[in-house]
C-alpha cells in the first residue's frame, strides 16, 4: 500500500499480467469467465461513515464472497496496525480471518478494494492456482481480482496530490487499467462510469489505449499500415524474426509450409496459423474468432 510515497507507473509487469489472464482460462474455462460478466457492483461494496465498523466490514466481506462464488466462505475480518493493506489467513476454511490495515477505520470507502483482493486470494488458494513466486502471485491475485470484476475498486482507490498519494495492490495504475479495459473489450462494459477518482480515470485511458493495441498487432487485419509492412518484411526474411515482435515464423513440420505464431488478443495464448493470405482463427481457449492476413 502507497501512502503518501511513490507510486509506480507504466507497464512493468505487463508480461506476468498477460501470462495470468492465460492461467485464469486455462483454469477455469470460457464458460466459467463468462459467468462474471457482471461487475460487482458500486451499492454493494457501499460503506458510509456512519456505519458500524464491523458490522459493515463484513457485510461488504460477504458481498465480495458472494461475487466470487464461494457461498460456503465466511470471513472474518479484523483491524490491525500493519504495513500492507490487508492480509488473510489461508486455511482449509470455510473460515478465513481477514486483517485490514487501521487505516481502514477512517478510510472505510477503501475496504471493500482491500476485501476484493483478500477475497481473490481464498478463490485462487481453492483453485489451487498459483504462480512461482510471491511478487508474480500477488500480480496473478491483482489481475484475477480485476478480470473477474472486482478490481475496478483496487484503481479506484488510487487517489494523488501535490502532497499525498494512495495506491492499493501491485499493479500500477496503467496496468489495472490494462485488465479492466481487456474485460470492458470483452463484455461490453465501461467501467468508467464507476470511478470516484480522477487518477483512476486517466490511468484506465492508458490501460485501454495499450489493451487496443494488441488487438491491432499483425497478422491481424487491423493492424495498421506500419505493422503491416514490418510483418511483410519480416515474413520474406523469416525466420530471422525481430525479437520485438509479437509473431514468430516457423515451417510446418509436416508439409513444410510457412506457419505463423502469435499471440491471442484476448487471452494471450499462443495461436498458429497457415501463411496463405486471409485466414479466419478461432482461439480454443476463449473462443475468440480472429481475422487475420497472414
Amino acid at each position: 500500500m502507497a501512502d503518501g510515497g511513490p507510486v509506480e507507473h507504466g507497464f512493468p509487469h505487463l508480461e506476468t499480467v498477460r501470462a495470468a489472464i492465460t492461467a485464469l482460462y486455462r483454469r477455469l474455462s470460457y464458460d466459467t469467465v463468462s459467468t462474471f460478466s457482471a461487475s460487482l457492483a458500486p451499492a454493494d461494496v457501499a460503506f458510509r461513515d456512519i456505519d458500524d465498523l464491523h458490522l459493515g466490514a463484513q457485510r461488504v466481506a460477504r458481498e465480495v464472497v458472494r461475487h466470487f462464488r464461494l457461498p460456503d466462505a465466511r470471513l472474518i475480518v479484523g483491524f490491525r496496525e500493519m504495513t500492507h493493506a490487508a492480509n488473510v489467513e489461508l486455511t482449509a476454511g470455510p473460515e478465513y480471518f481477514v486483517e485490514l490495515n487501521d487505516r481502514f477505520r477512517t478510510h472505510r470507502r477503501d475496504i471493500g478494494a482491500a476485501l476484493a483482493h483478500e477475497v481473490a486470494h481464498v478463490y485462487l488458494h481453492r483453485l489451487d492456482l498459483a504462480f512461482p513466486t510471491t511478487a508474480e502471485n500477488e500480480i496473478l491475485t491483482d489481475t484475477v481480482t480485476t478480470y473477474l470484476g472486482a478490481g475496478w475498486l483496487l484503481l479506484d482507490a488510487f487517489r494523488q496530490d501535490g502532497v499525498s498519494s494512495q495506491k492499493l495492490g501491485y499493479l500500477t495504475p496503467e496496468e489495472f487499467g490494462y485488465v479492466l479495459a481487456k474485460r470492458a473489450l470483452l463484455f461490453g462494459e465501461d467501467p468508467a462510469v464507476w470511478f470516484t477518482s480522477a487518477e483512476a480515470c486517466t490511468a484506465y485511458t492508458k490501460g485501454l489505449a495499450r489493451a487496443r493495441q494488441d488487438t491491432r498487432q499483425p497478422p491481424l487485419t487491423a493492424a495498421g499500415w506500419a505493422a503491416r509492412r514490418r510483418y511483410a518484411h519480416d515474413r520474406r526474411h523469416s525466420p530471422a524474426t525481430q525479437p520485438t515482435a509479437p509473431y514468430t515464423f516457423s515451417p510446418d513440420p509436416d508439409s513444410g509450409h510457412l506457419r505463423v505464431s502469435f499471440p491471442c488478443p484476448t487471452c494471450h495464448q499462443r495461436i498458429r496459423v497457415p501463411v496463405r493470405g486471409r485466414v479466419r482463427a478461432r482461439c480454443g481457449l476463449c473462443r475468440t474468432v480472429l481475422e487475420c492476413d497472414t
